[in-house]
């Protein structure tokens, strides 16, 4: 029985929500946790990828895995911090390169696992390292997927509504992952920039590691989608 998904470096688990809620059992690796712990659907590994070796492949041997995702750091990677990168290299010639290991394993992981996956980044310099993504999208063209009095449980200072606000995403795949289809929403803070970025999310430009976690979540609307499309619907898990 296909019943288990894991998602790597990830703190929030809104990726793993709707699986969760289905009925699915949801592994998370991330040495942000607090603490490893376990309940009857989630299981936290407060660990790095490239500690949990011995977890992942119990996971994977079990045959048990729906779907794999993957939320690698992306602070040395990203484009938005293109102007910190001379500075970076001179201190460490290799930053990237590290940055890349754990993508790469967070790719080996899902190809290994036989299953569905996907890897997350925003735009960066993976696309140019290693590949070019598979996919994009702006987080308000999924933003139908949610309620229309919908508000974000977790950060609703900084995100409106459904998702609607803008930032590119990309999405690299494998192992028959479907894109799920788009319902999209209206931008929403009357955008200025010329990007459809959210002028509440514009205050997330802090180096703290709040402001990136916040920075980093998963559209909820992209989560729910990507379920509907990849999880067996009408029931609680795939055979």
């Amino acid at each position: 029985m296909k019943d288990t998904v894991i998602s790597l470096c990830d703190y929030t688990g809104i990726m793993v929500g709707p699986w969760v809620n289905a009925g699915y059992r949801a592994v998370l690796l991330d040495p942000q946790h607090e603490h490893s712990r376990e309940s009857d659907s989630v299981k936290l590994i407060a660990k790095r990828v490239d500690q949990s070796a011995i977890e992942i492949r119990d996971l994977i041997t079990s045959g048990r895995v729906a779907a794999v995702f993957a939320f690698p750091v992306c602070t040395d990677l990203a484009v938005s911090g293109t102007a910190r990168w001379a500075t970076k290299r001179a201190a460490d010639r290799n930053f990237q390169a590290k940055a890349m290991q754990l993508v790469h394993e967070c790719r080996m992981i899902g190809e290994l696992s036989g299953a569905p996956w996907m890897l997350e980044n925003p735009v960066s310099a993976v696309s140019s390292i290693w590949r070019k993504p598979d996919h994009t999208f702006h987080p308000n063209e999924y933003g139908g997927y949610l309620p229309e009095d919908d508000a974000h449980p977790m950060y609703p200072d900084y995100f409106p509504p459904r998702d609607a606000y803008g930032k590119k995403t990309c999405i690299w795949s494998g192992g028959g992952f479907v894109m799920p289809a788009k319902r999209q929403v209206d931008l929403a803070d009357g955008q200025s920039d010329g990007q459809g970025q959210s002028k509440a999310h514009n205050k997330l430009g802090g180096r703290s590691l709040k402001t990136k976690n916040i920075r980093s979540a998963t559209p909820r609307g992209f989560a729910q989608a990507v379920f509907q499309a990849n999880g067996r619907r009408g029931d609680s898990c795939a055979t």
